[in-house]
């Protein structure tokens, strides 16, 4: 992972659902600055989607391509 121990936390929370069966939540929290390094906090422009997601037939030609 790219980021230092001290930088991310990561809590579980468990507990009975409504269908009584046991159940557990993670949340996993990353500092802001870590995030920035990487070009992924959000107030930076590049962790914005700013195009349109490349067509079905490219992610299957990846995929496809990737085996080889």
């Amino acid at each position: 992972m790219p980021f230092a121990d001290e930088l991310i936390r990561c809590d579980l929370a468990c507990g009975i659902s409504a269908d009584g069966h046991w159940r557990g939540w993670y949340a996993l929290r990353v500092d802001g600055l870590a995030l920035r390094a990487l070009g992924l906090h959000p107030d930076q422009p590049t962790s914005v989607i700013i195009a349109s997601s490349p067509p079905r037939w490219w992610h299957a030609a990846a995929e496809r391509n990737a085996e080889r």
